[in-house]
């Protein structure tokens, strides 16, 4: 396909006809079809195209990737942009091959659960049956009044279960480990924790001239971190999960993705090596040298089941649509209904500590099935899509989503370096924000009334200058941050774990009200407005945070390092512009529109004034091809209070929260 010379002007529906390739799904013949705004659409490419200009590759980046994004089972985009290598020779291909890290998650919760369809495992079975090396692990335990450590026995075996859904207490060392994202009482019990981690980065077999088999083996005499069953956290329980595919199944890893998965989907690139005849597609590493566990120059013995696949956009793509048509892609079936409805449901009982990371949790609005992360707060989450939305990303920004309630699918490959800017200014959920933001309102219909004369002085004008918030909300199919319309904010909210006694404050943003009041990392709220947070869940306690701005909330809080609670009121402050707002103002006597938060919002972007046509007095349209429409709205006394973009089921409410332009 002949690679685009302008990112400007990029062509981003691919309007490919005939027969699909073995290794892409179906095209549409445009956006439009599949419910999307071709204009939308166009928004991806630059987006990603500004942060490859901003970071150049010393910063860790390799300035190019593959997005594709698929909606009712056809491709609705795919598109390469910028460069495989760091040195931006050799433009980014459709299929480029990646290196996906912990993508390979999702692939082994699969493989497993074909195992399980197949009879060959039982998800409730001790993992011992299939792995007896490793059935008598003992628990570490720390008691953090005597400074003790120790061990003891596990209270009931390990599952497979808790192998696919992190709750088995294997950790993984080389995974991040920071006292902010644990909530701990204290950096003694810190210490403790960190110490277990060291020896398992001393004592384990991971490498990738060894097995899994080895791996397992030198797991046998190491204590586990948690009690299975007691608490998620994310690690090695996938390594150990792909060993007991091995057993049960009777072939190697590898071996087994191949015939049950890969050959059968048409994953024509994926698997744990690049051949030598692909090199020349494979992404460069975005740091000068690939570690040697991930060098996927040459074949490995060991099959990273956590994360050593390589795949490219087209090929992951078609492994999220089997999951998301029950189990079956092309008249194939790989998984049974039941198979997928299990994986993709939550699978972590309510009394399951979580720790690390903030992918999983209340705090993040989700939860986790049997091998997916699933969106389960439209309030809470970070990203838009609607609940029961499931997906998982790589440490090199790999990424993907599946939105069952949308019949939609997104996937993002990059390779950046994890703890750089550049990584963090690509894994913003920008892809989720444009893919939501691309969608199209339906078209008026053809029976409707003809629009009233429009009655639009140049003071009627006035009344609708002004900044109009949506919160978090980009698409009509999205209600993020607003279902309750408590939108205050008081800066505490990301980074907190609920403990015994109360809500461990974590990381405070810089300048929120709750820093100005006192509030610092480590602090202990035990009390909000007089009621006890002792045994209560973290859901329920962000829950009482939220509230409207400029509203007053109590706290009783214990600092880091004292032994006596304080008193603080916190006043919750307006949210910060940086979500999703739209600015209307008169530009020679017409009204025009224009997005000026983080994110652009059907017709509407940044440094882009949208004409609108008035309707009525009140209502207006956009010449777009997604058909927007605006109705403002006023309260009792007559004062323009809001607005409504496309009127009907699939609207979506502003209000405005300062008059006049900025």
């Amino acid at each position: 396909m002949k690679r685009l010379a302008s990112i400007g002007t990029a062509l981003v529906v691919l309007c490919l006809w005939g027969p699909a390739r073995a290794d892409q799904l179906p095209t549409s013949a445009d956006a439009k079809s599949l419910g999307f705004s071709a204009a939308g659409l166009a928004r991806i490419a630059p987006w990603y195209q500004a942060r490859f200009d901003a970071f150049p590759p010393s910063e860790g980046l390799v300035p190019g990737a593959v997005v594709a994004i698929a909606k009712g089972g056809q491709l609705a985009y795919l598109q390469a942009i910028g460069f495989q290598d760091r040195a931006k020779t050799v433009p980014m291909k459709m299929n480029s091959i990646f290196w996906i890290a912990s993508m390979t998650k999702p692939v082994t919760s699969v493989a497993a659960m074909i195992l399980v369809d197949d009879g060959k495992l039982e998800l409730d079975a001790p993992v011992a049956r299939y792995l007896p090396e490793i059935g008598k692990m003992p628990v570490g335990t720390f008691d953090p009044a005597t400074g003790q450590a120790g061990l003891t026995l596990q209270k009931r075996p390990m599952t497979v279960r808790d192998l696919l859904r992190h709750t088995s207490g294997v950790i993984a060392p080389e995974l991040d480990f920071a006292f902010p994202e644990r909530g701990l009482a204290d950096a003694t019990t810190e210490s403790a924790l960190r110490a277990i981690h060291m020896i398992y980065d001393w004592k384990v077999v991971y490498r990738r001239e060894k097995t899994l088999a080895d791996f397992v083996s030198s797991l046998a005499d190491l204590p586990l971190v948690h009690q299975p069953g007691e608490v998620h956290e994310y690690g090695w329980s996938s390594d150990v999960l792909a060993r007991v595919v091995e057993v049960a199944s009777g072939q190697p890893l590898d071996q087994f993705m191949q015939t049950r998965i890969f050959a059968p989907l048409h994953m024509v690139d994926t698997g744990f090596f690049v051949p030598k005849e692909k090199l020349d597609r494979l992404v460069d590493s975005p740091m000068p040298e690939r570690p040697p566990i991930w060098d996927v120059t040459t074949p490995a013995r060991l099959f990273s089941g956590a994360g050593g696949l390589v795949s490219t956009a087209p090929d992951y793509l078609r492994f999220c649509q089997m999951v998301l048509n029950g189990g079956e892609l092309d008249g194939v079936r790989v998984l049974t209904a039941q198979a997928v409805k299990q994986m993709t449901t939550n699978a972590l009982p309510a009394d399951v500590r979580i720790f690390g990371g903030n992918e999983v949790g209340a705090r993040a609005g989700t939860t986790f099935g049997l091998g997916f992360g699933i969106r389960t707060s439209p309030i809470a989450s970070w990203i838009p899509g609607a609940p029961g939305s499931f997906g998982w990303a790589g440490s090199w920004g790999t990424y993907f989503w599946v939105d069952p309630a949308e019949q939609l699918i997104g996937v993002e490959m990059i390779q950046a370096t994890p703890g750089s800017k550049a990584r963090a200014a690509l894994a913003s959920s920008g892809i989720n924000h444009l893919t939501y933001g691309a969608l199209a309102a339906a078209a008026p219909s053809a029976e409707a009334p003809p629009a009233v004369p429009a009655m639009t002085s140049a003071e009627a004008l006035a009344d609708y200058v002004g900044t109009y918030d949506f919160a978090g909300t980009v698409s009509s199919r999205d209600r993020q941050g607003v279902a309750d319309g408590k939108n205050g904010w008081l800066g505490i909210e990301a980074f907190v774990a609920m403990e015994q006694d109360g809500l461990r404050i974590n990381r405070p943003d810089p300048g929120s009200p709750a820093t100005k009041a006192g509030v610092a990392t480590g602090d202990l709220v035990t009390e909000l407005d007089g009621a006890s947070l002792k045994g209560l869940a973290l859901a329920d306690v962000l829950s009482r945070l939220r509230g409207p701005a400029n509203t007053t909330l109590k706290i009783k809080i214990v600092h880091r390092g004292q032994d006596g609670a304080s008193d603080l009121t916190l006043v919750r402050a307006a949210r910060r512009a940086n979500t999703v707002q739209l600015q209307v103002r008169v530009v020679q006597d017409r009204l025009v529109a224009e997005a000026v938060g983080m994110w652009p919002i059907l017709a509407f972007e940044k440094s882009k004034a949208v004409p609108l046509v008035a309707a009525s007095n009140s209502e207006f349209s956009v010449a777009d091809d997604g058909h927007t429409r605006i109705a403002f709205v006023r309260d009792p006394v007559g004062k323009v209070s809001g607005l409504v973009l496309d009127p009907g089921p699939w609207e979506l409410k502003a209000a405005m929260i300062a008059a006049g332009p900025k």
